[in-house]
């Protein structure tokens, strides 16, 4: 464990953050401070990330890195700074108007289906908060017409699904509110590689063709940095270093620590 904190002597300035994204920067966090109940997981935290691109969270168990899709999303408590969308602050929005109001959709890590409701039944949970019913058969249709593997499946229980399916189901269910940022946690995890791959894609695709800004925690680090624009190696709460994906699949304290090189 001694040698995952050391890498916090050269922690990136604010400064150095903001450079790794572009100019039109989507979502920004200042100086949060966060955790649950009384007890503070996050400390003095910055991100800056633009739309469009793709920010990677990896590091030990335990160094916060879920913790801030809680805290963007709502599900922690802020004891100091702020969570921006476009300038403006949502830091005390609650989970249903961030992903109503400004667009932000949060994916969890664990099976989230409803394994006796069928595929489109599970599309049109996604859009439970809409006011029109209707745009959420307008919006799962899209998204069945664009996902072979799924309209094949509208009509049967996605407890039939594999696990790449599921998450593929988990994925586009949170696209039915046409949201703006991603926030997905352990994309990969419990996948055989050949689904590893398809997920990437799928969120390749998302990211490149549909613009959408994602922040994701990866306990798989080199995939994550491979499919990531920025990353950020986190440390007991505070990011320890900061860079491309693919720079800091070639630093080798990351690749050391975390990539198993």
């Amino acid at each position: 464990m001694k040698d995952q904190y050391s890498v916090l002597g050269a922690a990136p300035k604010k400064e150095d953050l903001k450079k790794l994204s572009k100019s039109d920067v989507h979502l920004t966090i200042s100086n949060l401070s966060a955790g649950y109940g009384k007890m503070e997981i996050l400390h003095d935290f910055d991100l800056f990330v633009s739309k469009a691109q793709s920010l990677c969270l990896i590091g030990p168990n335990g160094a916060g890195k879920s913790t801030i899709l809680h805290s963007i999303y709502g599900f922690t408590n802020i004891f100091s700074g702020k969570i921006e969308i476009d300038g403006n602050e949502i830091t005390n929005l609650t989970p249903a108007e961030k992903l109503k109001k400004v667009g932000i959709a949060y994916i969890l890590q664990d099976n989230s289906v409803f394994p006796d409701m069928t595929v489109e039944e599970n599309l049109l949970m996604g859009g439970y908060i809409k006011d029109k019913e209707e745009e959420s058969y307008q919006e799962a249709e899209k998204i069945l017409q664009k996902y072979e593997r799924l309209r094949n499946r509208r009509t049967q229980p996605a407890k039939v699904l594999s696990g790449g399916e599921r998450r593929l189901l988990e994925i586009s269910r949170a696209l039915v509110m046409k949201p703006s940022v991603l926030l997905v946690d352990e994309p990969s995890i419990g996948l055989e590689p050949k689904y590893i791959e398809m997920v990437f894609e799928i969120l390749r695709d998302l990211q490149e063709n549909e613009k959408k800004t994602i922040i994701l925690v990866e306990q798989n680090a080199k995939k994550g940095l491979e499919f990531a624009d920025i990353g950020y190696v986190l440390v007991s709460g505070q990011t320890a270093i900061a860079g491309s994906g693919k720079d800091l699949l070639n630093n080798p304290d990351v690749g050391r620590l975390f990539l198993g090189g």
